[in-house]
């Protein structure tokens, strides 16, 4: 995205693959829930999250070392314009679909069309900026942007590919569990049970295996994903050995309940993986298409309700640092006081808009670690007065004498937004607020979310040290209504609006973090969701046969770490 790549043209492997790292074995995983989909590019079903990143593969690839670098996968070479207005991808000719198929130049041009018009709504906004598609050659096509944006080039590079043949005569919105799409990546999906597992195996003839970008990665013969009812279950059947590797969340939990006879007897391994990736945002969003969560004062009043202190060391035992910003933990994060220089600069526009904290500074409320909260009460009490509610006969009403009252929208499996929640509902009593919960299945939870039809709900966010185009899905006003834009809170804010545009037009690594620093302000002290804790570390219990390399990418764990660069050792 700026300056030039870290690896010469001639690299072996990504620095942080093992090239020599044996083929073979297995790793069984687990999630919550269940699926009704294999299709993880249309809002139709839940499909498992893993697919998309493990059977299918895009014209370039990423480094995970690198805040946004990409090299060729799909395509052997690309060319950009001067300003990047237009980008041209050139195909391998050995490029083969998991079926020995070739990937051709009709097949990339077919997957942004019904992508974008067809596929998730997270692919709609790429179609939108592209002026025109056409082919250049017999390998070759050129993509042509109609809005100035200097990482478009790189986002169409990340886009799937798919294979055209395979939807003659059938709605790819619309298709069946069992037409499952074609891809061209390591894995494909071999073997499933609706709603309870899904079995990928390694294509020993995969088509990319000696690239560069390959090497050393997908080494497991075989993924499986079993599905289970919650996370106690889950953890259960871990410590069965049902399965071969669990993420853990929670510090306190990894410190005190991994302890089984597995662990003491070595068979299974607790690693601890590192990372230096903004801390995103985890915790309660707030949908501000609904009164009263559409008055800042209303929603300062529940962040102040909330009682983070208390619950960090109920359930982490104080172990994990809570989320200061939406960028906390990186360079890019919003800095303590007034905004200055070019942050100030950027912001300045919008200072109607704004709350004035988002100029003049701000932090989150602090609680004395007490179960009673007694001081963030006493000013939730206050802000809830300013924006017109207050308390009559024990209960909060507003001067049409309407009760404040909501539901908290939780997915059945998720016990601990679920514990939380229910600390959160009792301080909220004590307020005058009655406030439920709700715990639905995925299918309704992922129904639910699709259409916005939720007070307040769970809700996480991974940023990158790159944030570009996708800030538009998060926050953007013009996505803010669409039926499946990740945008849950509602917000329409101009500035950020402005803010995102400048990411995506600076040509300097400074106006860049200024850009994203502004951004974070602008966030933040919008109130639209209630921080919990970060994780400032991946943790990962896994058999003793699994094994990953000792140089660790910067931006740490995930589906492109494990299980993409791990390996099985039955010595």
């Amino acid at each position: 995205m700026y300056g030039t790549p870290d690896l010469p043209p001639d690299f072996v492997s990504l620095p942080y693959a093992n090239p020599d790292a044996p083929k073979g074995g297995r790793i069984v995983l687990g999630n919550t829930g269940g699926f009704d989909s294999l299709n993880p590019f249309v809002r139709k079903g839940t499909p498992p999250w893993q697919l998309r990143f493990f059977a299918y593969e895009s014209l370039m690839g990423r480094s995970w070392d690198e805040p946004f670098t990409l090299y060729g996968l799909l395509a052997e070479s690309i060319e950009v314009g001067a300003n990047r207005e237009w980008v041209e991808y050139t195909l391998r000719p050995e490029a083969r679909f998991s079926d020995g198929s070739p990937v051709t130049v009709e097949d990339v041009i077919w997957s942004y069309e019904v992508l974008g018009t067809q596929g998730h709504p997270r692919y709609h906004g790429l179609r939108s900026q592209i002026e025109t598609i056409e082919q250049t050659g017999p390998r070759s096509l050129r993509l042509t942007f109609n809005t100035a944006d200097r990482e478009l080039a790189l986002i169409a590079g990340l886009r799937p590919i798919l294979k055209k043949a395979q939807w003659d005569g059938i709605d790819f919105a619309e298709a069946a569990l069992d037409t499952i799409p074609i891809g061209s990546a390591p894995y494909s999906v071999s073997r499933y049970e609706a709603g309870r597992y899904v079995i990928l195996t390694r294509n020993p003839d995969y088509w990319g295996k000696d690239l560069p970008l390959r090497r050393g990665t997908h080494n497991l013969d075989e993924i499986r994903i079993d599905f289970f009812g919650d996370n106690s279950v889950l953890f259960e059947a871990f410590k069965a050995g049902n399965l071969t590797v669990l993420r853990e969340f929670n510090a306190e939990k990894w410190d005190s309940q991994y302890d089984f006879p597995a662990v003491q007897r070595g068979d299974v391994v607790k690693s601890e993986i590192p990372h230096s990736k903004p801390s995103g945002m985890t915790g309660f969003v707030l949908n501000t298409r609904r009164a009263p969560f559409d008055n800042l004062d209303v929603r300062d009043a529940l962040i102040h309700a909330f009682n983070f202190e208390f619950i960090n060391d109920t359930f982490t035992g104080g172990a994990q640092p809570r989320i200061t910003s939406y960028f906390s933990n990186s360079e890019l994060a919003m800095q303590s006081g007034a905004a200055t220089g070019r942050v100030a600069e950027l912001l300045a526009p919008f200072t109607g808009t704004l709350p004035p904290d988002a100029l003049d500074g701000y932090a989150l409320p602090q609680g004395d670690g007490s179960a009673r909260n007694r001081v963030n009460l006493r000013k939730a009490t206050d802000l809830f007065e300013r924006a017109g509610w207050t308390v009559q006969n024990g209960v909060l009403r507003n001067a049409q004498g309407a009760a404040f009252s909501f539901t908290i929208l939780l997915k059945q499996g998720d016990t601990e937004s679920q514990s939380i929640a229910e600390l959160y509902v009792s301080a909220l009593a004590r307020l005058g607020i009655q406030a439920d919960i709700e715990t639905v299945d995925n299918a309704q939870f992922t129904g639910r979310t699709t259409e916005f039809d939720f007070d307040m709900t769970s809700f996480r966010r991974e940023l990158s040290l790159s944030p570009g185009n996708e800030q538009r899905f998060y926050w953007g006003s013009a996505n803010a209504d669409a039926p499946g834009s990740r945008n849950l809170m509602g917000m329409k804010s101009p500035a950020a609006d402005a803010m995102i545009d400048v990411l995506l037009t600076s040509e300097s690594r400074d106006d860049f973090v200024a850009a994203a620093r502004a951004l974070d302000r602008v966030l933040t002290t919008g109130r639209y969701v209630i921080p919990f804790w970060q994780f400032t570390v991946g943790r990962i219990a896994h058999v003793r046969e699994l094994r990953f390399p000792d140089r660790l990418p910067v931006y740490g764990d995930g589906p492109n770490f494990m299980p993409e660069v791990w390996w099985y050792d039955p010595s």
